[in-house]
């Protein structure tokens, strides 16, 4: 499929989110034009609550994105737009509705309330993190929807730990127990998963979209060997590391 626009999507998360724009290269040139569009409006709904101190503008912001998700899920001539345009090329209408579920559950960065529960702190990672992966391996052909969720819940929590000291600076309360041994368990729960995951398999054709949670493993075991590094903001990986990972998957094709 020819997807037209895409590369306008690429610059977009090029500034906006530079690990996700890595891993999208190292992909082929086909796969990217049905990543970016994906990404970009990752990008542009994920910095919607922040760029307003005022909730309500907030959500009007996030509700302009359902509007366009539902133009896309209907089959109606959606607007003209740099992401929109070509993001309507690659979802089907299932996917949509997917989508409009992370724009609902990116709600929560609005606000300054807490998770509820445990339960609450997980519906909104895979609703988040979930998603984006579920749809971007399965526009790649993938078929096994709890492997790629898996991967991507440990992909996703890694990523919110590494957030953590901004949250907390923006005023919210990320953690549902921020306390070292509960954050230790969560990482411990969370990189079980991802293995999981793993393990289970994803077609090979599909991987690319999995590679962006590229540097899960390696910041997760750092959560476990010292939950500290965490308020502290000290996560990551070197940037020869991360680049070696990289290289391998693309390479060789792995998760």
């Amino acid at each position: 499929m020819r997807v037209d626009g895409w590369q306008a999507c690429a610059a977009i998360v090029e500034q906006g989110d530079p690990d996700r724009f890595a891993s999208a290269m190292a992909a082929p040139v086909e796969v990217r034009a049905r990543l970016f569009p994906l990404y970009a409006m990752n990008v542009e709904v994920s910095r919607a609550p922040w760029v307003t101190e005022e909730p309500m503008i907030a959500e009007m912001r996030l509700q302009w994105w359902r509007d366009a998700l539902e133009e896309i899920a209907a089959g109606e001539d959606v607007r003209r737009h740099e992401v929109v345009t070509p993001l309507a090329q690659v979802l089907s209408a299932e996917q949509a509705v997917l989508l409009d579920d992370l724009v609902l559950a990116r709600r929560w960065d609005a606000y300054r309330e807490a998770f509820e529960d445990e339960a609450a702190f997980r519906a909104y990672i895979d609703q988040t993190a979930g998603h984006l992966m579920w749809v971007a391996a399965q526009n790649l052909g993938a078929t096994g929807e709890q492997a790629v969720r898996d991967i991507a819940f440990g992909a996703g929590v890694a990523q919110f730990l590494r957030a953590v000291p901004e949250l907390e600076a923006r005023g919210r309360i990320p953690l549902v127990d921020g306390r070292a041994e509960a954050v230790r368990v969560l990482a411990e729960g969370a990189l079980a998963q991802l293995n999981r995951g793993k393990r289970a398999g994803v077609a090979r054709g599909a991987r690319p979209a999995l590679w962006a949670g590229w540097q899960a493993e390696g910041i997760l075991k750092q959560v476990v060997a010292d939950p500290r590094r965490v308020a502290d903001g000290t996560l990551g990986l070197s940037e020869f590391t991360k680049r070696v990972g990289l290289m391998r998957r693309a390479l060789t094709g792995a998760i």
